[in-house]
């Protein structure tokens, strides 16, 4: 049986931006407090969710170095290392071990479309180039590749290739992974509107971006149904379905950064190819926030200019 890098909620945590869209690094510390205080399990350091195509490698970088030295191992910080490019990846793969990772994140190339056989190879160099362990990222909507599962059956035979994040939606082969891989392979839910039925399936967990917005209720989904409850487990997934479906309404991270704006945090805009979402969106998204009373007092519903001194944590609750 492989080590287990987490079990519970690992954020998919974004890089806070100021407003010259430099990384904000005093906010991303207080990203990173609120975090150790409300339960999350693991830190996803410039993942995807993190706008990690945007990053240049000496931000990359930095944002990893940044979140280890912060989370002084509290728990586990899992860096994006992932790329299109094999070469890139390895090269991040290093790196971020310099940093000080406790694990790598490797996300299927995206735009190339690998055949299985290159998948197998493109991971077998990214596992090679490190100790660490790695968990594989399969999200075909945003990549165009789907690892079909007798390809994870072959990558989980390499020793350091110990989990993938699921976000193909497709619980039929998340089950024939389940079965052919077994302890060889953790799985973690890679869609925060599907963390029970992966848990259901033998799941350890969930990579999630709903945390970035409650971190304690999304741990709670998973160690619930670990101790035992699962009736709780099921009834906090449905409960959240609905902002977690808010939170998707535009191009991840669009939504998350602007609800976490709304709520008092301070984690600026996307960088461009990502731009801000369409008012209507917007209003939306501020009502259903005001429907699970995360805003600050005496926020107005029916605009979206939501003003706040800049860099307060407003959010202090425990829900």
């Amino acid at each position: 049986m492989k080590p287990i890098i987490f079990k519970g909620s690992a954020v998919a945590l974004v890089t806070p931006m100021n407003d010259d869209l430099s990384v904000n690094y005093e906010e991303l510390e207080r990203l990173i407090e609120f975090h150790l205080k409300n339960q999350t399990d693991a830190i996803v350091a410039a993942g995807t969710t993190g706008e990690s195509a945007t990053l240049s490698d000496e931000e990359h970088l930095n944002v990893i170095d940044f979140c280890v030295k912060k989370v002084n191992g509290k728990i586990p910080v899992i860096a994006g290392a992932g790329s299109n490019n094999t070469a890139h990846a390895v090269f991040l793969s290093k790196q971020a071990k310099a940093c000080g990772a406790d694990a790598l994140l490797h996300v299927t190339p995206y735009y190339n479309k690998a055949s299985q056989k290159g998948l197998y190879f493109h991971f077998k160099a990214c596992a090679e180039a490190t100790d660490l362990p790695v968990i594989l990222y399969n999200v075909p909507t945003r990549t165009g590749v789907n690892i079909l599962p007798e390809t994870y059956l072959k990558l989980s035979k390499i020793s350091n290739i110990v989990a993938v994040k699921e976000a193909s939606g497709n619980f039929s082969q998340m089950a024939k992974i389940a079965s052919l891989c077994s302890d060889n392979l953790t799985i973690y839910s890679g869609n925060d509107d599907q963390i029970t039925s992966a848990l259901a399936i033998g799941a350890k967990g969930v990579i999630s971006v709903l945390a970035n917005i409650v971190p304690r209720q999304t741990h709670d989904i998973c160690w619930s149904y670990f101790n035992g409850d699962s009736s709780r487990s099921d009834t906090l997934q449905l409960q959240y379905l609905e902002l977690i479906e808010n939170l998707f309404i535009d191009v991840n991270p669009i939504p998350v950064k602007q609800a976490m704006n709304f709520m008092g945090f301070n984690v600026g805009k996307c960088r461009l190819p990502l731009c801000d979402m369409d008012s209507s969106l917007a209003e939306r998204l501020l009502g259903c926030l005001k429907k699970y009373d995360l805003l600050p007092k005496n926020t107005r519903v029916g605009t979206v200019t939501v003003k706040r001194p800049q860099g307060t944590l407003l959010w202090r609750k425990n829900h």
